[in-house]
């Protein structure tokens, strides 16, 4: 069986599921409105390639523990139908229907909690994302295992896979994403695709004769 890979964000959506969240959260009042320049910062050392992995990880994760579960997944449902939906790239539907008969999966650096809802939102079956380790209901702050970022997805991934049975030599694949980030998983696959893809991504493609494509 073939595979297909896809990137969340900045790919599929045109906007990145964890400065969103934490504009959100300033709004609700969980979070300072000095809040925002971190998450600025963050948000363009992680386009720029310049983020170290546990530490992006671990920042994005930072607000979940003072908060109970029930508060989160409330605040989750209405964050996905006011800043996420709308975010949907035009062209999301019609890439995913051209793998329809293929193996399709969401790999993703941003976690498991905000990333499940628009997995189902998208139509996908299979998720491989960040874990947020969680203590006795409660998020920690930290990460589980390994993050699904830069050669972390290519781990998350290949043992994903081996969980199946299988590898991904075993596959003719596709990636699709917009990030200098996932340059290492671009590599590995078939036929990797840059999707509006970042100024450093565009020129690797440009280089390399990949194919690129905008979805917006």
């Amino acid at each position: 069986m073939k595979l297909a890979l896809f990137d969340l964000d900045n790919t599929l959506l045109s906007g990145d599921t964890d400065f969103e969240w934490l504009c959100f959260l300033v709004g609700e009042g969980a979070l300072p409105p000095e809040a925002m320049r971190a998450n600025e910062e963050m948000d363009r050392r992680y386009r720029d390639g310049d983020a170290d992995v546990l530490e992006y990880v671990r920042f994005y994760l930072r607000p979940y523990p003072a908060h109970d579960m029930a508060t989160l997944l409330a605040w989750r449902e209405r964050f996905i139908g006011e800043r996420i939906s709308s975010k949907v790239v035009p062209g999301a539907r019609g890439v995913l229907d051209s793998h329809k008969n293929d193996l399709v999966v969401m790999i993703t650096a941003t976690n498991r909690f905000l990333t499940e809802p628009i997995a189902r939102l998208l139509g996908f079956e299979h998720l491989i994302a960040t874990e947020p380790q969680m203590v006795a209901e409660r998020f920690t702050g930290d990460v589980a295992g390994t993050p699904c970022m830069r050669e972390g997805k290519i781990a998350r991934l290949d043992a994903w896979l081996s969980e199946r049975g299988t590898s991904l030599e075993k596959h003719e694949s596709w990636f699709y994403s917009d990030s200098i980030n996932d340059l290492p998983l671009l590599e590995r696959v078939t036929h990797p695709v840059a999707v509006d893809p970042d100024p450093r991504l565009a020129e690797i493609a440009r280089q390399r004769g990949w194919r690129s494509l905008s979805l917006r």
